[in-house]
């Protein structure tokens, strides 16, 4: 497993402050595991928490959110955890096996964690089951529909369409 963190794509809290979406770079090595990022998103966390987002080299990517004392953890592709110790911390810390060989890049944790900011578990799922889409693609999307999509894209240099 190597972790350089040139290939980390991007690593971002998102975070409301007097109900307006703020958007911010988590710097390394705060991104190197679910307990690091979850530190480094508590740190910014305003009304309702934190939503980090982070995107290993165009292959998977993991989303964290952080309310008070509880972390949820969504994984996008369990297989990532063969080569990636952030994947394998995500694994790790939702109490999953070791991928095998022969698994599926199925995403793992928790589809609804941004349900209550209006993006459901279903919408979430139906957005990673499209093959077509890069993970900096899947998170502008989400970024979107949870309100600060101009904000995600041009912190990762992504051209609104």
């Amino acid at each position: 497993m190597s972790e350089d963190h040139g290939e980390v794509d991007f690593a971002l809290a998102a975070f409301r402050e007097d109900g307006t979406w703020q958007v911010q770079e988590i710097a390394a090595p705060a991104y190197d595991s679910i307990d690091a990022l979850s530190h480094a998103l508590r740190q910014v966390a305003g009304d309702g928490g934190a939503v980090g987002m982070v995107a290993v080299d165009e292959d998977f990517f993991v989303l964290v959110r952080v309310n008070g004392p509880r972390t949820r953890v969504l994984l996008s592709d369990v297989t990532a955890a063969d080569e990636w110790e952030l994947a394998q911390s995500a694994i790790d810390f939702l109490g999953l096996p070791p991928p095998e060989d022969d698994d599926v890049e199925v995403p793992a944790g928790d589809l609804d964690l941004l349900g209550d900011l209006g993006l459901h578990a279903i919408d979430l799922g139906a957005l990673l089951d499209d093959v077509e889409l890069y993970p900096d693609e899947m998170l502008s999307d989400i970024a979107r529909r949870l309100g600060f999509g101009e904000l995600f894209d041009d912190a990762v240099g992504l051209t609104s369409a």
